[in-house]
């Protein structure tokens, strides 16, 4: 046999000894996986309802258990729930409590179900993999915890109800005048769910705990009203009194004060309190009345001219005006008050006169006489020229800025019995009457013919109903046609300083005769007049009227005659050649019949006209 067949032989036999070897090995390979499955399966059939071997859990070994013997063996080996220790802390006060008590418990159903899953879920591989793993390594059973927060809640709740307080704002009360201080209370809540929440980590690894509970608070806007009641206490500790350098004082008792007082919450950055005041309605209800009452118009000081030195002579005072300034008192009062002060001034707005106690002639712009005018009032009665002294007497020392207008009746105000006048003749509809005031005309007269001649336009003037003899008398009178009444307030004699100067006006009484003077600067006017009498109508008939306060035999004349007329005057006002204002004054004078007055059975004579 050659070489080549020789090896050849050899490869084969090699080759069939190599399969045959194989085969061998395999076949006791399927025999060894064939009796580890017979006998793993024996196991399975063994350990029915128990768990297989290998199953443990927290050093106990379920082994060939039931889930009953599972249960109860767990129970014996984990009592966590039960032993455990969980602290809670407020402060000083504190809670100990077990798990078991806040919701914790341990799921041996679960755990018993799992241990018996072990080898029994999934393929037939999976299975047996399972099972060998547990018999070679061993398999533990994670533990179940159960954190009930339903439970945990309740028993949180239960604290809470010792704990929780609701927010209480402090604040203060009267009764009568004695205060009252309620404290604050700062609230507080325990939160539940934050708290369980951080349980939840030591109970998830069956740890005890020693928790500081979790407590919302929430602090009132104001804690203490301490501070603000001793306020309280001193402000009605006496009356408070308001005061003004020369009025009052005004005084609020205690018991009023407390009625008044109000208490509100004033919130900054710095936090909140109490704010002390009176009551912003009850104070103005208070102050208003006294608004009149403190009220005072701002006068220029009155003043006359000295002829020989070209100066004024102060004759009466500035006046300083005010006005009772409510808002600023109030803020005034509600400031002092809570400083402790009982006495406390208030606010006024002062109004400056525009002419001072030392203005001087040349910053008034007066230097000279600019009208100087009189009219006569010989036998009028004392009680006339008492009203005629009381009227003229309100426009000495006046002065009238540029461009100012000046209304008679504003000037002299209220005239009446307690302003100085006394009753006397006045003429009053179609008859001559007493009233208060009578001779007040001579003065409104005298004015118009002055501020007339000085060439001032003339705003407002009314005629008298008849002829009146005293302004047709003396020896400057310019006859009928410029005469003037007042009847205030309804009846007004008004003209305007329409020069660049202040005007000064000086009155004065000299027996029987009212001057008055314009003192100014002459701005060149010229004053041109005339009259024209358009008609005349005789006096009619005296007319005789009984009066019963008349004794008999007693005849007295109480109106006197004056023949009717129609009067035109013009002015004309010119300044260097050009016409300033050219007037024409109207006066319709009605016929006057002179009236007797008799007493009862008083013999009349023949001619006689009774009403």
């Amino acid at each position: 046999m050659s070489a080549l067949n020789v090896t050849e032989k050899r490869k084969n036999d090699l080759i069939t000894f190599a399969t045959r070897a194989l085969f061998a090995l395999f076949s006791a390979g399927i025999a060894i996986l064939f009796s580890v499955g017979v006998f793993l399966i024996g196991l399975r059939m063994v350990y029915t309802e128990r768990a297989l071997p290998g199953v443990r859990s927290d050093g106990v070994d379920l082994s060939g258990m039931t889930v009953a013997e599972i249960k109860v063996a767990l129970a014996q080996a984990v009592t966590y729930p039960q032993t455990g220790l969980i602290a809670l802390h407020d402060g000083d006060r504190f809670w100990i409590a077990s798990p078991e008590e806040v919701g914790v418990s341990i799921d041996f159903s679960e755990m018993a179900r799992q241990a018996l899953s072990v080898g029994r879920d999934g393929n037939i591989i999976q299975r047996l993999q399972e099972q060998l793993d547990a018999w070679f390594l061993g398999h533990p059973i994670t533990k179940v915890i159960v954190f009930d927060h339903v439970l945990g809640g309740l028993y949180f709740d239960r604290i809470a109800r010792l704990i929780d307080l609701p927010t209480r704002e402090a604040y203060l009360s009267l009764n009568g005048v004695e205060i009252e201080v309620h404290p604050g209370q700062v609230g507080r809540r325990l939160d539940i769910d934050v708290n369980l929440e951080i349980l939840s980590d030591p109970i998830s690894q069956l740890h005890d705990a020693d928790l500081e509970l979790v407590i919302e608070e929430t602090p009132p806007l104001v804690l203490d009203v301490s501070e603000q009641a001793e306020v309280v206490r001193e402000i009605l500790r006496e009356p408070l009194k308001l005061t003004v350098e020369d009025a009052g004082p005004w005084q609020i008792e205690p018991v009023d004060l407390a009625n008044m007082l109000r208490f509100d919450v004033l919130e900054s950055e710095d936090g909140a309190a109490y704010e002390v005041k009176l009551d912003t309605q009850a104070l103005i209800a208070f102050l208003e009345p006294l608004l009149s009452e403190l009220e005072r118009d701002p006068e220029n000081a009155r003043v006359y001219f000295d002829d020989d030195t070209g100066e004024l002579v102060l004759i009466q005072e500035e006046v300083i005006g005010r006005s009772l300034d409510i808002p600023d008192s109030i803020k005034v009062i509600n400031t002092d008050l809570v400083e402790g002060a009982h006495e406390i001034p208030l606010a006024l707005e002062i109004t400056e006169p525009v002419v001072g106690n030392d203005a001087t002639a040349a910053e008034l712009g007066i230097s000279e006489a600019v009208s100087v005018v009189s009219t006569y009032f010989s036998g009028s009665s004392p009680e006339r020229i008492q009203n005629i002294k009381t009227a003229s007497s309100a426009f000495h020392g006046l002065l009238i800025a540029p461009g100012e207008e000046l209304s008679m009746a504003e000037a002299l105000g209220d005239i009446s019995l307690d302003n100085g006048y006394a009753e006397a003749l006045i003429i009053f509809g179609d008859r001559t009457i007493k009233g208060v005031g009578g001779g007040v005309c001579q003065v409104s007269t005298t004015l118009f013919r002055a501020a007339f001649f000085g060439g001032y336009p003339i705003l407002e003037r009314h005629p008298h109903a008849y002829r009146v003899g005293y302004y047709e008398i003396g020896p400057t009178s310019p006859g009928p046609g410029l005469d003037a009444t007042v009847f205030v307030p309804m009846v007004d004699m008004k003209f305007i300083n329409d020069s660049p100067y202040w005007l000064l006006l000086e009155t004065y009484v000299y027996g029987n005769q009212l001057l008055w003077k314009f003192y100014s600067t002459s701005d060149g006017r010229n004053v041109e007049w005339r009259r024209d009498i358009i008609s005349e109508t005789e006096a009619p008939e005296p007319l005789y009227r009984e009066n019963p306060e008349l004794p008999e035999g007693e005849i007295k004349q109480v109106d006197w005659e004056a023949d009717g007329m129609d009067v035109i005057v013009y002015r004309i006002v010119s300044r260097g050649g050009e016409i300033l204002y050219q007037d024409t004054i109207k006066t319709h004078y009605l016929p006057w019949r002179a009236i007797y007055e008799y007493g009862p059975g008083t013999e009349l004579p023949s001619d006689a006209k009774k009403e």
